[in-house]
């Protein structure tokens, strides 16, 4: 009876009939995982991880670094470390989600030991969503206040103060009075006082951009530190909260909502950048942006220094999202026979190139400003807040139809942005959902609108006068160590410890049987190289540590603290959970200890279809893991 057919709009769960409707609503009758759902088709999954991988660092870091790097220079070693670090990365943490159906803490059924490396990816992943909407919300006002006639930033206005102008301002000069001769006088006591300067003996220094004022007096009401809480920003708090309200909305049925979603957030910002570079390259001096981006002002020789080198892979490392969990989140949700290598490639590509075409669409229009201001390029370049809300802006405010390029430019940033929110509240609720499979089936929306609520909660320290402290240090810290540490342990506990020869074996289950010298280049590289150079780069950061500074405003004592407890917060869970498997396993020390380096007896393909003769013996990861999966002995058998 358990294999009569039930109608249409029923699923059959042996004897239990359940509607669609009142249970796994996330799930259609064409999936091929009825409890997990799958991608309704392959587009979704494409622009998903397009969308999750290109963000706000394209726009606003890599052109700066590539300019600030030797221009066309740079390329070198960005295109080397894509090869060597990136990619690697990438493809194996696609293949081990796509493998096993799981999120990125469940995942760690490959090695128990190191199921903590999970929980400090979901963590890291928190702790950015919070001030990443943040930024979000930035977009959304600044989108909001272009809808004038005139941009608010064009001019000095009432919010600013002596030292706004667009060129230098005199600060000191000499003075003769009737009775002697002043030295190196303060202009404003001059102006006061209705003397005047003498000829010839003025004192200059470069005056704060309208921009830039807008942006610390108005946006931010900015305060003097962090120890200068202040009010809640009303404006940036309904800000922060419509752009959760976009989110909750796009995930309310989870990859069956945002799959949809993301053909317009992830395909827009092409558009924008495609009509901002045609527009660019209309304008007088956007050749001068151009030549200082990438051509005329290429230096090779910067290629002897290792600054830039490390600077690649960072930048690489961060751009693709690499060890966030979010990469094996979405790729949990593709059909097992998905071909994850060519989708790896293509999107480390697209994500790339991104990149480049973003610098041209960015530099002929600072190229453009620096023409009209009379200065250098040097000059007026800047990277992420200070690109973005200041001199972009700025540059934006003295074209034609200024308020039309600041909407699109500020609604790009915002799809920008919304594409990476999408996939890491994702990773979170799949995380839910892997761990508390029964409640997520009919509890989905109130669970993920509940993230949502309290992430905002969380988020509205951010929106206070000093929230843009606390975006920087959270930035600083968490978005650092704890994603280079995890990805350094995720390539020792899956290529050194379960084994990359046996992993290898995983994917061809997936893909189909390759030649041995395919795998030459990704054995090369997840066994020696790509952990090499993580572990490289890691040291040199702590080498190279400094204390984080808001521009020229250091943080307190308390607030350095801060950040190292949230780290800490983070990558505690890598020991605690190794320490707990292993005084759950049996045996002596040892014992113990080799147990929880082999996979757990529910490791292996989500659906029985799929584990051949390999995993034929293994328990179903469809049972609730704590309580249903039988302990494993000293021996690796289950008892």
């Amino acid at each position: 009876m358990d294999n009569l057919k039930c109608p249409s709009f029923f699923k059959c769960r042996g004897k239990e009939k359940v509607t669609a409707s009142s249970e796994n609503f996330h799930v259609d009758e064409n999936d091929e995982n009825q409890v997990r759902g799958n991608w309704s088709n392959k587009s979704d999954y494409l622009l998903s991880m397009v969308g999750y991988a290109v963000g706000l660092g394209n726009v606003w870091r890599f052109p700066y670094l590539t300019y600030n790097n030797g221009g066309g220079a740079f390329l070198i070693p960005y295109a080397v470390m894509l090869a060597l670090a990136g990619l690697p990365l990438f493809f194996l943490e696609c293949s081990l989600g796509q493998f096993a159906s799981l999120g990125p803490v469940s995942v760690w059924n490959i090695l128990p030991l190191f199921r903590g490396v999970g929980i400090t990816m979901v963590l890291v992943s928190v702790s950015v969503t919070i001030y990443y909407n943040v930024i979000i919300a930035y977009s959304i006002y600044y989108m909001f206040a272009s809808f004038r006639s005139e941009l608010p930033w064009k001019n000095c206005s009432y919010w600013a103060d002596q030292n706004c102008s667009r060129s230098p301002i005199v600060t000191h000069c000499n003075v003769t009075t009737h009775i002697e001769t002043l030295i190196h006088v303060n202009k404003s006591w001059v102006d006061f006082n209705n003397f005047t300067c003498d000829n010839g003996t003025e004192i200059y220094q470069p005056g704060q951009l309208p921009s830039e004022q807008y942006w610390n007096k108005v946006a931010l009401q900015r305060s003097s530190g962090m120890d200068e809480t202040g009010k809640i920003v009303w404006y940036l708090a309904l800000c922060l909260l419509l752009a959760w309200i976009i989110v909750g909305a796009a995930l309310f049925k989870g990859i069956k909502s945002s799959g949809k979603v993301v053909y317009f957030t992830a395909l827009f910002p092409y558009v924008v950048l495609l009509i901002l570079l045609i527009r660019g390259a209309t304008l007088e001096g956007a050749s001068q942006g151009i030549s200082y981006y990438i051509g005329a002002q290429s230096n090779f020789t910067k290629l002897m220094e290792a600054e830039i080198w490390k600077d690649a892979a960072t930048q690489i490392f961060y751009s693709l999202s690499v060890a966030w969990g979010g990469l094996a989140t979405l790729s949990s949700y593709n059909k097992f026979n998905n071909n994850c290598f060519s989708d790896a490639i293509v999107v480390c590509l697209t994500n790339c190139l991104t990149s480049v075409f973003a610098g041209f669409a960015i530099f002929s229009i600072l190229g453009h400003m620096a023409h009209i201001s009379g200065q250098e390029v040097s000059q007026v370049v800047k990277s992420g807040f200070d690109l973005a809300f200041v001199a972009y802006p700025e540059a934006l405010a003295q074209l034609p139809g200024g308020p039309f390029w600041s909407i699109l430019f500020f609604f790009m940033l915002l799809t920008l942005g919304l594409d990476s929110q999408f996939a890491s509240i994702e990773t979170i609720t799949t995380t839910i959902q892997d761990l508390f499979p029964k409640v997520m089936k009919t509890m989905r929306i109130p669970i993920t609108l509940g993230c949502c609520l309290v992430l905002f909660l969380l988020g509205l320290v951010c929106v206070t006068q000093a929230g843009i402290y606390w975006v920087n240090l959270i930035d600083y810290f968490c978005a650092g160590w704890g994603i280079m540490i995890a990805a350094i342990l995720e390539l020792i506990g899956i290529i050194w410890i379960y084994g990359g020869n046996r992993f290898i074996e995983d994917i061809e289950m997936m893909i189909g049987a390759k030649r041995w010298i395919f795998w030459l280049w990704w054995r090369a590289c997840w066994f020696v190289i790509t952990p090499v150079l993580l572990i490289v780069i890691f040291i040199w950061s702590l080498v190279k540590f400094n204390r984080p500074t808001y521009g020229e405003i250091p943080y307190p004592d308390w607030g350095v603290a801060l950040g190292w407890c949230l780290i800490i917060f983070c990558i505690i869970w890598i020991p605690i959970m190794a320490i707990i498997k292993i005084i759950q396993a049996k045996g002596n020390i040892i014992q113990r200890i080799v147990s929880c380096c082999r996979p757990a007896p529910n490791w292996g393909p989500y659906l029985e279809q799929h584990r051949g003769e390999r995993y034929k013996d293994m328990v179903d990861p469809k049972k609730e893991i704590d309580h249903e999966i039988p302990t494993v002995s000293g021996s690796g058998k289950p008892e």
